[in-house]
């Protein structure tokens, strides 16, 4: 009967937050300041990153939380890994997109990187740095908690892909994502 509670509980968190409540955690100020955050990253590394922040889960990824009682960190990560793949962090040149996943219902981060720079940086490496940003999260604090990730993430990027000034093997453009958060 409690773990039937609980999984209602997580459902009612999740249908009631809405993009209006991720506007109000990155207003129009902040999300231009992670904009030029982003735009300044971007220029010490040849990776690209992208900020999601979602207020909460639509009812079809939480159906296996509820139904079958699938973990809700699983389901939080494949939520990650999707919109890693429709904001088309998976798809640049170099292959070393990282999406910074914040999910307001529950208060969680997710890292996700892609395959290039993953070569780099165990499961457990970016497990840590997301745990160390989740204090500031769940504190309320989404500016001191993006900008703490995405210093953390341009560190990586700038020890395993440092600018080099040459272009894309392709000729194409180096800022390949928008640098303005995403939010849903």
């Amino acid at each position: 009967m409690m773990t039937w509670l609980r999984s209602m509980r997580t459902l009612l968190r999740h249908h009631w937050l809405d993009e209006a409540d991720a506007r109000r955690a990155v207003p129009p100020d902040l999300a231009e300041r992670l904009m030029q955050r982003v735009a300044a990253s971007e220029r010490r590394h040849s990776g690209q990153i992208r900020i999601c922040v979602e207020a909460g889960l639509p009812w079809c990824d939480l159906w296996p939380h509820v139904r079958y009682g699938l973990l809700l960190p699983r389901v939080i990560r494949g939520r990650a890994v999707a919109m890693f793949g429709k904001l088309g962090v998976w798809d640049t040149e170099r292959n070393n997109g990282v999406l910074i996943y914040l999910l307001l219902a529950e208060h969680a981060i997710e890292l996700v990187a892609d395959r290039g720079l993953n070569q780099h940086v165990s499961p457990a490496e970016w497990q840590a740095m997301a745990q160390r940003m989740g204090a500031a999260f769940r504190e309320g604090r989404f500016e001191d908690g993006l900008t703490q990730a995405l210093e953390e993430v341009s560190a990586v990027l700038v020890a395993h892909f440092p600018a080099d000034g040459t272009l894309l093997p392709t000729g194409g453009e180096d800022n390949e994502l928008p640098d303005a958060p995403f939010l849903v």
